[in-house]
């Protein structure tokens, strides 16, 4: 797990429930189809599991 994790918002946060959409403002998103790298820990790794529904991930 020492990489790093490419993370995509895909879908809007308009209808997400208000704790899903600080999780996304947390891991830096903020617009539609916007990317960050961010370290691949299990923190991380958490966080991308509470919004699945709205991000991709790509291992780098």
């Amino acid at each position: 797990m020492a990489g790093k994790l490419k993370i995509t918002l895909v879908k809007s946060t308009i209808g997400a429930i208000p704790k899903h959409r600080r999780t996304v403002e947390a891991l830096g998103l903020h617009k539609t189809g916007r990317s960050v790298e961010l370290p691949d820990n299990p923190c991380t790794r958490g966080m991308v599991d509470q919004v699945k529904h709205l991000v991709k991930v790509e291992e780098i």
